[in-house]
C-alpha cells in the first residue's frame, strides 16, 4: 500500500479494518509528517516578513529540515508497515521453526529500528520548534503549539511501538541499549514542549 498516494478516505477505512497494517506505527509517521508540513505553514507566513528579516537564514533552514522530515516521517510510515508485517508472519509460526528461530531477532530489531528513527526525527523536531517559536510570525503561533503538540505525540506513540517489541529484544538480551535510547530521546521533552506552548502563548 502507496501511503503518499492514498486519500484519506481509503486510508482511514484501511485503518479502521481488521488488518495488522496500517496500525499504529504508520499513523505515528504520519501525525509526525502532519507536524511538519503544518509548521511549513508557519514558515510560509513568517519568511520574507519585514519584521522578521533578522531571522531569514533559521527560515530557510528550518525549511529544508522540515521539508526533509516530512518525507523522512512518510517513508518510515511506509518501513514500519513492511517491518511489523514481516515481524508478524514470522510470527504465526511455530515456536521451534528454524526459518522463525533464524529470523525472529533480526525482524524484532528492524520492527523497533523504524519507530526509534521516527521518535529521534520528532524529537528533532520539537527542538527546531522550540528555535522557531520566538523568530514565527505573532498570527500563527497557535499552529506552531499544535505542531509541537503532535510532534511530541508522536515520540510517545512511536514508544509505544518500540515497548511492544521489547520482549522479543530481551529474550536475546538484546533490549539494553533500546531502552537507555528510549530514554535518552524521551526525558527532555515534556521540558521542551512546556517551553514551547508559553513562548506561543
Amino acid at each position: 500500500m502507496i501511503l503518499s498516494t492514498r486519500t484519506i478516505q481509503s486510508f482511514l477505512d484501511d485503518l479502521a479494518a481488521k488488518s495488522p497494517t496500517p496500525g499504529g506505527g504508520a499513523v505515528a509517521s504520519i501525525v509526525g509528517a502532519l507536524s511538519a508540513a503544518l509548521a511549513q505553514m508557519v514558515l510560509a507566513y513568517s519568511r520574507n516578513k519585514k519584521s522578521l528579516a533578522q531571522h531569514a537564514d533559521l527560515h530557510d533552514s528550518s525549511l529544508q529540515r522540515l521539508d526533509h522530515a516530512r518525507e523522512l516521517l512518510l517513508q518510515l510510515a511506509h518501513d514500519d508497515q513492511d517491518a511489523y508485517a514481516n515481524l508478524n508472519n514470522l510470527l504465526r509460526l511455530p515456536e521451534d521453526d528454524p526459518e522463525r528461530t533464524r529470523q525472529i531477532l533480526p525482524a524484532a530489531q528492524q520492527a523497533t529500528q523504524v519507530p526509534l528513527a521516527v521518535m529521534a526525527t520528532c524529537a528533532e523536531l520539537l527542538r527546531l520548534f522550540h528555535q522557531l517559536a520566538p523568530a514565527s510570525n505573532r498570527s500563527l503561533l497557535s499552529d506552531l503549539a499544535i505542531s509541537a503538540i503532535l510532534a511530541e505525540a508522536t515520540v510517545r506513540a512511536a514508544a509505544w511501538n518500540v515497548r511492544a517489541n521489547l520482549p522479543i529484544l530481551a529474550q536475546h538480551n538484546a533490549d539494553a541499549g533500546v531502552r537507555e535510547e528510549m530514554q535518552r530521546i524521551v526525558a527532555p521533552l515534556p521540558q521542551l514542549l512546556a517551553e514551547i506552548e508559553q513562548a506561543c502563548a
